[in-house]
């Protein structure tokens, strides 16, 4: 945080928000140090930092392809940072996935489901939100011809 209180932005292209109340209230709600991530040679993340106190309301902004998704991907354990470290209510987002897993929640745009995605793959994704494998939670989602096509 700067002198002011007001969140620590460096590197990536967008700006987290979230409300979170850590069990301690001298521990910030979320930290984030370096965070990098590439998809091939796209970096969608190049080093962010941010730290967040508890009880504060931010928001997540930035154009298409910003990191937005990305970021909120690596904070709820459901994709690994390629270098960094991230840490929200204190836990490790890597090495206490499944325990931050137990403590937080998470509803995207559309509560109910991705309409870029498939049906199968939002269904895999909630799956890996409650803590099931990769190859389980699309194993449990099916494969109906209707699932292979956008939710939309």
């Amino acid at each position: 945080m700067d002198a002011t209180g007001a969140p620590r932005h460096v590197g990536g292209r967008a700006t987290l928000g979230w409300v979170l109340v850590s069990e301690s209230s001298n521990r910030p709600a979320i930290e984030v140090e370096g965070i990098v991530k590439h998809f091939g040679e796209v970096a969608a993340l190049a080093g962010v930092d941010l730290v967040a106190a508890q009880g504060q309301v931010m928001g997540l902004l930035g154009p298409n392809g910003a990191g937005k998704t990305t970021l909120v991907r690596v904070l709820t354990t459901l994709l690994r940072a390629d270098s960094g470290s991230a840490r929200v209510l204190g836990l490790d987002v890597q090495r206490d996935a499944a325990e931050l897993r137990g403590r937080i929640g998470l509803a995207g745009q559309y509560a109910a489901v991705d309409e870029n995605l498939t049906g199968l793959e939002n269904l895999t994704m909630v799956g890996r939100l409650y803590g099931e494998g990769r190859a389980t939670a699309k194993a449990r989602g099916g494969t109906p011809k209707s699932m292979a096509r956008p939710a939309r």
